[in-house]
Protein backbone atom coordinates (compact mmCIF):
# COMPACT_ATOMS: atom_id res chain seq x y z
CA UNK A 1 0.00 0.00 0.00
CA UNK A 2 1.57 3.29 -1.05
CA UNK A 3 -0.80 5.62 0.77
CA UNK A 4 -0.96 3.91 4.17
CA UNK A 5 1.66 2.00 6.16
CA UNK A 6 -0.31 -1.05 7.32
CA UNK A 7 2.77 -2.57 8.92
CA UNK A 8 3.83 0.27 11.23
CA UNK A 9 1.17 2.99 11.54
CA UNK A 10 -0.78 3.23 14.80
CA UNK A 11 -3.68 0.72 14.82
CA UNK A 12 -6.34 3.15 16.09
CA UNK A 13 -5.40 5.69 13.43
CA UNK A 14 -5.56 3.12 10.62
CA UNK A 15 -8.90 1.72 11.72
CA UNK A 16 -10.40 5.21 11.89
CA UNK A 17 -9.08 6.00 8.41
CA UNK A 18 -10.58 2.80 6.97
CA UNK A 19 -13.60 2.28 9.22
CA UNK A 20 -15.25 5.72 9.22
CA UNK A 21 -15.76 5.85 5.43
CA UNK A 22 -16.62 2.16 5.47
CA UNK A 23 -19.26 2.57 8.20
CA UNK A 24 -20.81 5.49 6.34
CA UNK A 25 -20.80 3.45 3.13
CA UNK A 26 -22.44 0.46 4.81
CA UNK A 27 -25.10 2.59 6.52
CA UNK A 28 -25.87 4.42 3.30
CA UNK A 29 -26.04 1.11 1.44
CA UNK A 30 -28.56 -0.18 3.99
CA UNK A 31 -30.55 3.02 3.57
CA UNK A 32 -31.37 2.10 -0.05
CA UNK A 33 -34.11 -0.23 1.13
CA UNK A 34 -35.00 1.40 4.44
CA UNK A 35 -35.67 4.76 2.76
CA UNK A 36 -38.00 3.01 0.32
CA UNK A 37 -39.87 1.49 3.27
CA UNK A 38 -40.24 4.87 5.00
CA UNK A 39 -41.62 6.69 1.97
CA UNK A 40 -43.82 3.75 0.93
CA UNK A 41 -45.16 3.55 4.50
CA UNK A 42 -46.29 7.17 4.27
CA UNK A 43 -47.75 6.74 0.75
CA UNK A 44 -51.15 5.38 -0.29
CA UNK A 45 -49.59 1.90 -0.54
CA UNK A 46 -48.90 1.99 3.21
CA UNK A 47 -48.78 -1.34 5.04
CA UNK A 48 -49.43 -3.31 1.84
CA UNK A 49 -46.52 -1.62 0.07
CA UNK A 50 -44.18 -2.33 2.96
CA UNK A 51 -45.25 -5.97 3.03
CA UNK A 52 -44.57 -6.14 -0.74
CA UNK A 53 -41.04 -4.74 -0.44
CA UNK A 54 -40.39 -7.22 2.36
CA UNK A 55 -41.27 -10.04 -0.02
CA UNK A 56 -38.87 -8.68 -2.67
CA UNK A 57 -36.10 -7.82 -0.19
CA UNK A 58 -34.60 -11.37 0.00
CA UNK A 59 -33.86 -11.30 -3.74
CA UNK A 60 -32.08 -7.96 -3.32
CA UNK A 61 -30.04 -9.49 -0.50
CA UNK A 62 -29.12 -12.43 -2.75
CA UNK A 63 -27.74 -9.92 -5.23
CA UNK A 64 -25.72 -8.23 -2.49
CA UNK A 65 -24.52 -11.64 -1.28
CA UNK A 66 -23.16 -12.47 -4.73
CA UNK A 67 -21.55 -9.05 -4.93
CA UNK A 68 -19.79 -9.49 -1.56
CA UNK A 69 -18.81 -13.08 -2.34
CA UNK A 70 -16.81 -11.84 -5.29
CA UNK A 71 -15.82 -8.37 -4.02
CA UNK A 72 -14.85 -9.15 -0.41
CA UNK A 73 -13.12 -12.34 -1.46
CA UNK A 74 -11.01 -10.51 -4.02
CA UNK A 75 -10.28 -7.79 -1.46
CA UNK A 76 -9.03 -10.34 1.10
CA UNK A 77 -6.86 -12.13 -1.49
CA UNK A 78 -5.52 -8.76 -2.65
CA UNK A 79 -4.43 -7.82 0.88
CA UNK A 80 -2.94 -11.23 1.66
CA UNK A 81 -1.04 -11.19 -1.66
CA UNK A 82 0.35 -7.70 -1.04
CA UNK A 83 1.46 -8.67 2.46
CA UNK A 84 3.21 -11.74 1.04
CA UNK A 85 4.77 -9.57 -1.74
CA UNK A 86 2.88 -11.38 -4.52
CA UNK A 87 2.09 -8.42 -6.75
CA UNK A 88 0.90 -10.47 -9.73
CA UNK A 89 -1.74 -12.36 -7.70
CA UNK A 90 -2.89 -9.09 -6.11
CA UNK A 91 -3.44 -7.52 -9.54
CA UNK A 92 -5.25 -10.58 -10.93
CA UNK A 93 -7.57 -10.76 -7.92
CA UNK A 94 -9.07 -7.35 -8.78
CA UNK A 95 -9.24 -7.97 -12.53
CA UNK A 96 -10.93 -11.34 -12.07
CA UNK A 97 -13.29 -9.70 -9.58
CA UNK A 98 -14.54 -7.28 -12.25
CA UNK A 99 -15.04 -10.07 -14.80
CA UNK A 100 -16.98 -12.27 -12.38
CA UNK A 101 -19.19 -9.39 -11.26
CA UNK A 102 -20.22 -8.65 -14.85
CA UNK A 103 -20.95 -12.28 -15.72
CA UNK A 104 -22.84 -13.21 -12.54
CA UNK A 105 -24.90 -10.00 -12.44
CA UNK A 106 -26.23 -10.60 -15.96
CA UNK A 107 -27.09 -14.22 -15.16
CA UNK A 108 -28.96 -13.22 -11.98
CA UNK A 109 -30.91 -10.53 -13.85
CA UNK A 110 -32.07 -13.01 -16.46
CA UNK A 111 -33.11 -15.52 -13.78
CA UNK A 112 -35.09 -12.84 -11.94
CA UNK A 113 -37.00 -11.72 -15.03
CA UNK A 114 -37.72 -15.26 -16.23
CA UNK A 115 -38.88 -16.72 -12.91
CA UNK A 116 -40.55 -13.76 -11.24
CA UNK A 117 -43.70 -15.55 -10.03
CA UNK A 118 -41.81 -18.54 -8.65
CA UNK A 119 -39.30 -16.33 -6.81
CA UNK A 120 -42.01 -14.18 -5.23
CA UNK A 121 -43.89 -17.29 -4.14
CA UNK A 122 -40.74 -18.71 -2.57
CA UNK A 123 -40.26 -15.55 -0.50
CA UNK A 124 -43.76 -15.59 0.95
CA UNK A 125 -45.99 -13.88 -1.63
CA UNK A 126 -49.62 -14.88 -1.21
CA UNK A 127 -51.81 -14.60 -4.32
CA UNK A 128 -54.88 -14.34 -2.06
CA UNK A 129 -53.55 -10.99 -0.82
CA UNK A 130 -53.93 -9.49 -4.30
CA UNK A 131 -53.09 -5.85 -3.50
CA UNK A 132 -49.83 -6.79 -1.80
CA UNK A 133 -48.99 -9.31 -4.54
CA UNK A 134 -49.41 -6.74 -7.32
CA UNK A 135 -47.20 -4.25 -5.50
CA UNK A 136 -44.55 -6.94 -5.09
CA UNK A 137 -44.60 -7.75 -8.83
CA UNK A 138 -44.23 -4.11 -9.81
CA UNK A 139 -41.34 -3.51 -7.42
CA UNK A 140 -39.54 -6.77 -8.28
CA UNK A 141 -39.59 -6.29 -12.06
CA UNK A 142 -38.06 -2.81 -11.93
CA UNK A 143 -35.44 -3.80 -9.34
CA UNK A 144 -34.30 -6.62 -11.64
CA UNK A 145 -33.41 -4.14 -14.40
CA UNK A 146 -30.93 -2.42 -12.08
CA UNK A 147 -29.26 -5.57 -10.71
CA UNK A 148 -26.08 -5.41 -12.87
CA UNK A 149 -25.38 -1.84 -11.73
CA UNK A 150 -26.10 -2.74 -8.10
CA UNK A 151 -23.97 -5.90 -8.03
CA UNK A 152 -20.97 -4.41 -9.85
CA UNK A 153 -21.05 -1.15 -7.90
CA UNK A 154 -21.21 -2.88 -4.52
CA UNK A 155 -18.65 -5.52 -5.49
CA UNK A 156 -16.02 -2.99 -6.55
CA UNK A 157 -16.36 -1.02 -3.33
CA UNK A 158 -14.08 -3.37 -1.38
CA UNK A 159 -11.40 -3.19 -4.10
CA UNK A 160 -11.42 0.62 -4.01
CA UNK A 161 -11.17 0.55 -0.22
CA UNK A 162 -8.27 -1.90 -0.30
CA UNK A 163 -6.43 0.30 -2.77
CA UNK A 164 -6.10 2.87 0.02
CA UNK A 165 -9.08 4.99 -1.05
CA UNK A 166 -11.78 4.40 1.57
CA UNK A 167 -13.11 7.94 1.13
CA UNK A 168 -13.68 7.44 -2.58
CA UNK A 169 -15.39 4.10 -1.82
CA UNK A 170 -17.64 5.99 0.58
CA UNK A 171 -18.33 8.67 -2.05
CA UNK A 172 -19.51 6.04 -4.53
CA UNK A 173 -22.08 4.62 -2.12
CA UNK A 174 -23.20 7.91 -0.61
CA UNK A 175 -23.78 9.51 -4.02
CA UNK A 176 -26.13 6.73 -5.06
CA UNK A 177 -28.01 6.77 -1.77
CA UNK A 178 -28.48 10.54 -1.73
CA UNK A 179 -29.77 10.33 -5.29
CA UNK A 180 -32.26 7.66 -4.16
CA UNK A 181 -33.38 9.72 -1.15
CA UNK A 182 -33.98 12.79 -3.33
CA UNK A 183 -35.82 10.91 -6.07
CA UNK A 184 -37.99 8.71 -3.80
CA UNK A 185 -40.48 11.41 -2.75
CA UNK A 186 -40.50 12.88 -6.27
CA UNK A 187 -41.46 9.61 -7.97
CA UNK A 188 -43.74 8.39 -5.15
CA UNK A 189 -45.64 11.57 -4.24
CA UNK A 190 -45.18 14.05 -7.13
CA UNK A 191 -45.49 11.58 -10.03
CA UNK A 192 -47.78 9.33 -7.92
CA UNK A 193 -45.97 6.16 -8.97
CA UNK A 194 -46.21 4.60 -5.49
CA UNK A 195 -44.14 1.40 -5.17
CA UNK A 196 -42.97 1.64 -8.79
CA UNK A 197 -41.55 5.08 -8.07
CA UNK A 198 -39.52 3.76 -5.14
CA UNK A 199 -38.03 1.06 -7.37
CA UNK A 200 -37.16 3.53 -10.14
CA UNK A 201 -35.44 5.87 -7.67
CA UNK A 202 -33.45 2.95 -6.30
CA UNK A 203 -32.03 1.77 -9.61
CA UNK A 204 -31.09 5.32 -10.66
CA UNK A 205 -29.09 5.64 -7.46
CA UNK A 206 -27.45 2.26 -8.10
CA UNK A 207 -26.47 3.36 -11.60
CA UNK A 208 -24.72 6.44 -10.22
CA UNK A 209 -22.71 4.29 -7.76
CA UNK A 210 -21.79 1.97 -10.63
CA UNK A 211 -20.49 4.82 -12.82
CA UNK A 212 -18.37 6.31 -10.05
CA UNK A 213 -16.90 2.89 -9.18
CA UNK A 214 -15.90 2.18 -12.79
CA UNK A 215 -14.31 5.63 -13.13
CA UNK A 216 -12.01 4.87 -10.20
CA UNK A 217 -9.98 2.42 -12.24
CA UNK A 218 -8.43 5.31 -14.12
CA UNK A 219 -6.66 6.43 -10.91
CA UNK A 220 -6.08 3.17 -8.99
CA UNK A 221 -2.76 2.96 -7.16
CA UNK A 222 -1.93 -0.64 -6.21
CA UNK A 223 -3.58 -2.44 -9.15
CA UNK A 224 -4.24 -1.91 -12.83
CA UNK A 225 -7.03 -3.41 -14.91
CA UNK A 226 -5.42 -5.00 -17.97
CA UNK A 227 -6.41 -7.63 -20.51
CA UNK A 228 -4.27 -10.10 -18.60
CA UNK A 229 -5.79 -9.32 -15.19
CA UNK A 230 -9.44 -9.65 -16.33
CA UNK A 231 -8.80 -13.01 -17.97
CA UNK A 232 -10.34 -15.51 -15.58
CA UNK A 233 -7.74 -17.54 -13.69
CA UNK A 234 -9.17 -20.72 -12.14
CA UNK A 235 -6.80 -20.65 -9.18
CA UNK A 236 -7.36 -16.96 -8.42
CA UNK A 237 -11.15 -17.31 -8.72
CA UNK A 238 -11.17 -20.32 -6.41
CA UNK A 239 -9.13 -18.56 -3.73
CA UNK A 240 -11.19 -15.37 -3.96
CA UNK A 241 -14.55 -17.15 -3.79
CA UNK A 242 -13.45 -19.26 -0.81
CA UNK A 243 -12.29 -16.14 1.04
CA UNK A 244 -15.54 -14.35 0.21
CA UNK A 245 -17.75 -17.26 1.22
CA UNK A 246 -18.30 -15.92 4.73
CA UNK A 247 -19.62 -12.58 3.44
CA UNK A 248 -21.87 -14.47 1.02
CA UNK A 249 -23.29 -16.74 3.69
CA UNK A 250 -23.83 -13.83 6.09
CA UNK A 251 -26.16 -12.26 3.51
CA UNK A 252 -27.75 -15.50 2.34
CA UNK A 253 -28.56 -16.25 5.97
CA UNK A 254 -30.72 -13.11 5.97
CA UNK A 255 -32.52 -14.48 2.92
CA UNK A 256 -33.12 -17.79 4.68
CA UNK A 257 -34.38 -16.05 7.83
CA UNK A 258 -36.83 -13.87 5.92
CA UNK A 259 -38.00 -16.67 3.64
CA UNK A 260 -38.72 -18.98 6.58
CA UNK A 261 -40.30 -16.19 8.65
CA UNK A 262 -42.49 -14.97 5.77
CA UNK A 263 -43.80 -18.45 5.08
CA UNK A 264 -44.46 -19.11 8.78
CA UNK A 265 -46.41 -15.84 8.90
CA UNK A 266 -48.55 -17.06 6.00
CA UNK A 267 -49.22 -20.28 7.94
CA UNK A 268 -49.79 -18.99 11.48
CA UNK A 269 -50.65 -15.29 11.07
CA UNK A 270 -54.39 -15.85 11.36
CA UNK A 271 -54.08 -18.30 14.28
CA UNK A 272 -52.13 -15.82 16.44
CA UNK A 273 -54.36 -13.50 18.45
CA UNK A 274 -53.54 -10.01 19.73
CA UNK A 275 -54.40 -8.92 23.28
CA UNK A 276 -57.76 -7.75 21.83
CA UNK A 277 -58.37 -11.34 20.66
CA UNK A 278 -58.20 -10.31 16.99
CA UNK A 279 -55.81 -12.14 14.63
CA UNK A 280 -52.63 -10.40 13.49
CA UNK A 281 -53.23 -11.78 9.99
CA UNK A 282 -50.58 -11.91 7.25
CA UNK A 283 -49.99 -8.35 6.04
CA UNK A 284 -49.19 -6.86 9.48
CA UNK A 285 -46.47 -9.39 10.44
CA UNK A 286 -45.01 -9.29 6.92
CA UNK A 287 -44.73 -5.51 7.00
CA UNK A 288 -43.38 -5.43 10.56
CA UNK A 289 -40.78 -8.17 10.10
CA UNK A 290 -39.54 -6.43 6.97
CA UNK A 291 -39.15 -3.13 8.83
CA UNK A 292 -37.44 -4.76 11.82
CA UNK A 293 -35.01 -6.60 9.55
CA UNK A 294 -34.10 -3.30 7.88
CA UNK A 295 -33.54 -1.63 11.28
CA UNK A 296 -31.47 -4.65 12.31
CA UNK A 297 -29.56 -4.21 9.05
CA UNK A 298 -28.62 -0.63 9.96
CA UNK A 299 -26.97 -1.73 13.22
CA UNK A 300 -25.22 -4.66 11.56
CA UNK A 301 -24.05 -2.36 8.77
CA UNK A 302 -22.26 -0.21 11.35
CA UNK A 303 -20.70 -3.29 12.93
CA UNK A 304 -19.65 -4.72 9.59
CA UNK A 305 -18.28 -1.32 8.55
CA UNK A 306 -16.06 -1.19 11.66
CA UNK A 307 -14.95 -4.79 11.07
CA UNK A 308 -14.23 -4.21 7.38
CA UNK A 309 -12.24 -1.17 8.42
CA UNK A 310 -9.77 -3.57 10.00
CA UNK A 311 -9.84 -6.08 7.14
CA UNK A 312 -6.89 -4.63 5.22
CA UNK A 313 -4.82 -4.24 8.41
CA UNK A 314 -5.49 -7.81 9.56
CA UNK A 315 -5.04 -9.34 6.10
CA UNK A 316 -1.78 -7.51 5.38
CA UNK A 317 -0.23 -8.33 8.76
CA UNK A 318 -1.37 -11.96 8.60
CA UNK A 319 0.43 -12.20 5.27
CA UNK A 320 3.52 -10.60 6.89
CA UNK A 321 3.15 -12.92 9.97
CA UNK A 322 2.95 -9.96 12.34
CA UNK A 323 0.45 -11.62 14.68
CA UNK A 324 0.87 -9.19 17.58
CA UNK A 325 -0.42 -6.40 15.36
CA UNK A 326 -3.30 -8.61 14.19
CA UNK A 327 -4.38 -9.16 17.81
CA UNK A 328 -4.27 -5.45 18.60
CA UNK A 329 -6.53 -4.74 15.62
CA UNK A 330 -9.00 -7.45 16.64
CA UNK A 331 -9.22 -6.15 20.22
CA UNK A 332 -9.96 -2.63 19.00
CA UNK A 333 -12.71 -3.87 16.66
CA UNK A 334 -14.44 -6.05 19.26
CA UNK A 335 -14.51 -3.36 21.94
CA UNK A 336 -15.89 -0.79 19.50
CA UNK A 337 -18.64 -3.14 18.34
CA UNK A 338 -19.51 -4.10 21.91
CA UNK A 339 -20.31 -0.45 22.61
CA UNK A 340 -22.38 -0.22 19.40
CA UNK A 341 -24.35 -3.33 20.38
CA UNK A 342 -25.08 -1.99 23.86
CA UNK A 343 -26.38 1.33 22.52
CA UNK A 344 -28.60 -0.47 19.98
CA UNK A 345 -29.99 -2.77 22.68
CA UNK A 346 -31.00 0.16 24.88
CA UNK A 347 -32.72 1.96 21.98
CA UNK A 348 -34.67 -1.15 20.93
CA UNK A 349 -35.83 -1.97 24.44
CA UNK A 350 -36.66 1.57 25.58
CA UNK A 351 -37.95 3.30 22.43
CA UNK A 352 -39.69 0.75 20.15
CA UNK A 353 -42.60 3.07 19.33
CA UNK A 354 -40.26 5.78 18.06
CA UNK A 355 -38.75 3.30 15.57
CA UNK A 356 -42.15 2.00 14.47
CA UNK A 357 -43.65 5.43 13.81
CA UNK A 358 -40.85 6.38 11.44
CA UNK A 359 -42.31 3.93 8.92
CA UNK A 360 -45.89 5.12 8.65
CA UNK A 361 -48.91 6.75 10.25
CA UNK A 362 -52.30 5.67 11.60
CA UNK A 363 -51.10 2.16 12.41
CA UNK A 364 -53.64 -0.26 13.85
CA UNK A 365 -53.50 -1.57 17.43
CA UNK A 366 -52.49 -5.02 16.16
CA UNK A 367 -49.72 -3.51 14.04
CA UNK A 368 -48.23 -1.52 16.93
CA UNK A 369 -48.47 -4.42 19.36
CA UNK A 370 -46.80 -6.91 17.05
CA UNK A 371 -44.10 -4.38 16.14
CA UNK A 372 -43.23 -3.89 19.83
CA UNK A 373 -42.95 -7.65 20.31
CA UNK A 374 -40.81 -7.96 17.21
CA UNK A 375 -38.36 -5.20 18.16
CA UNK A 376 -37.98 -6.18 21.81
CA UNK A 377 -37.80 -9.95 21.34
CA UNK A 378 -36.30 -10.49 17.88
CA UNK A 379 -33.61 -7.85 18.46
CA UNK A 380 -33.12 -8.73 22.14
CA UNK A 381 -29.78 -10.44 21.50
CA UNK A 382 -28.28 -7.63 19.41
CA UNK A 383 -25.18 -7.32 21.66
CA UNK A 384 -24.28 -10.94 20.92
CA UNK A 385 -25.12 -10.53 17.23
CA UNK A 386 -22.68 -7.62 16.89
CA UNK A 387 -19.83 -9.72 18.29
CA UNK A 388 -20.73 -12.70 16.11
CA UNK A 389 -20.72 -10.62 12.91
CA UNK A 390 -17.43 -8.97 13.93
CA UNK A 391 -15.64 -12.24 14.61
CA UNK A 392 -16.92 -13.75 11.36
CA UNK A 393 -15.30 -10.93 9.35
CA UNK A 394 -12.16 -11.05 11.49
CA UNK A 395 -11.74 -14.76 10.73
CA UNK A 396 -12.30 -14.01 7.04
CA UNK A 397 -9.64 -11.27 7.16
CA UNK A 398 -7.19 -13.75 8.71
CA UNK A 399 -7.69 -16.06 5.74
CA UNK A 400 -9.57 -18.61 7.89
CA UNK A 401 -12.42 -19.04 5.42
CA UNK A 402 -13.75 -22.33 6.85
CA UNK A 403 -14.05 -20.99 10.42
CA UNK A 404 -15.56 -17.76 9.16
CA UNK A 405 -18.09 -19.63 7.03
CA UNK A 406 -19.00 -22.01 9.86
CA UNK A 407 -19.72 -19.09 12.18
CA UNK A 408 -21.76 -17.28 9.53
CA UNK A 409 -23.86 -20.41 8.99
CA UNK A 410 -24.30 -21.20 12.67
CA UNK A 411 -26.18 -18.12 13.84
CA UNK A 412 -28.60 -17.72 10.97
CA UNK A 413 -29.00 -21.24 9.64
CA UNK A 414 -27.83 -24.04 11.96
CA UNK A 415 -29.36 -22.54 15.13
CA UNK A 416 -31.99 -20.04 13.96
CA UNK A 417 -33.93 -21.94 11.29
CA UNK A 418 -34.65 -25.10 13.34
CA UNK A 419 -35.55 -23.08 16.43
CA UNK A 420 -37.99 -20.73 14.65
CA UNK A 421 -39.70 -23.64 12.89
CA UNK A 422 -39.97 -25.68 16.12
CA UNK A 423 -41.23 -22.73 18.20
CA UNK A 424 -43.79 -21.76 15.54
CA UNK A 425 -44.99 -25.36 15.14
CA UNK A 426 -45.37 -25.98 18.86
CA UNK A 427 -47.02 -22.65 19.68
CA UNK A 428 -48.84 -21.93 16.41
CA UNK A 429 -47.81 -18.34 17.14
CA UNK A 430 -45.93 -15.72 15.11
CA UNK A 431 -45.01 -14.05 18.41
CA UNK A 432 -43.43 -17.03 20.18
CA UNK A 433 -41.32 -17.82 17.10
CA UNK A 434 -39.46 -14.51 17.61
CA UNK A 435 -37.56 -15.96 20.60
CA UNK A 436 -35.58 -18.10 18.16
CA UNK A 437 -33.32 -15.10 17.46
CA UNK A 438 -32.17 -14.86 21.09
CA UNK A 439 -31.55 -18.62 21.26
CA UNK A 440 -29.39 -18.59 18.13
CA UNK A 441 -27.49 -15.46 19.28
CA UNK A 442 -26.38 -17.04 22.57
CA UNK A 443 -25.33 -20.36 21.04
CA UNK A 444 -23.48 -18.70 18.15
CA UNK A 445 -21.63 -16.30 20.45
CA UNK A 446 -20.19 -19.25 22.37
CA UNK A 447 -19.06 -20.82 19.09
CA UNK A 448 -17.55 -17.49 17.93
CA UNK A 449 -15.28 -17.27 20.99
CA UNK A 450 -14.11 -20.86 20.48
CA UNK A 451 -13.34 -20.31 16.77
CA UNK A 452 -11.48 -17.04 17.37
CA UNK A 453 -9.25 -18.59 20.04
CA UNK A 454 -8.51 -21.61 17.86
CA UNK A 455 -7.58 -19.28 14.98
CA UNK A 456 -4.56 -18.06 16.95
CA UNK A 457 -3.44 -21.45 18.20
CA UNK A 458 0.36 -21.73 17.78
CA UNK A 459 0.79 -18.33 16.17
CA UNK A 460 2.32 -16.65 19.24
CA UNK A 461 5.41 -18.85 18.88
CA UNK A 462 5.69 -18.08 15.16
CA UNK A 463 5.65 -14.35 15.85
CA UNK A 464 8.50 -14.64 18.32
Amino acid sequence: MKKLDLENEKISKLIKIFAIPCVISMIVSALYNIVDQIFIGWSTAGEYGNAATNIVYPFTVISLAVSLLIGDGACTLFNLSLGARKKSDANKSIGNCLSLLVIISLILTIIGLMFQSQILSLFGANTNEIECYNYAKDYFRIICYGLPFYIIGQGLNASIRSDGSPKYAMLCTISGAICNIILDPIFIFVFKLSVKGAAIATIIGQFLTFILSILYFRKSISFKITKESIKLDKNICKKSLLLGLSSFITQIAIVIIMTVANNLVNKYGYTTMSSLQTPYGVITPLAVIGIVMKVFGIVISIVIGVSLGGMSIIGYNMGAKNYKRVKETIKYILITNLIIGLIAFLIFELFPDFIINIFGKNNSFEYMEYARYCIKIFLGGIIFTCQIKSISIILQSMGLSFKSTLLAISRDVIFFVPSIIILAYLSKSVVTMLYSAIISDILSFILAIILLKSGFKGKEVTNE
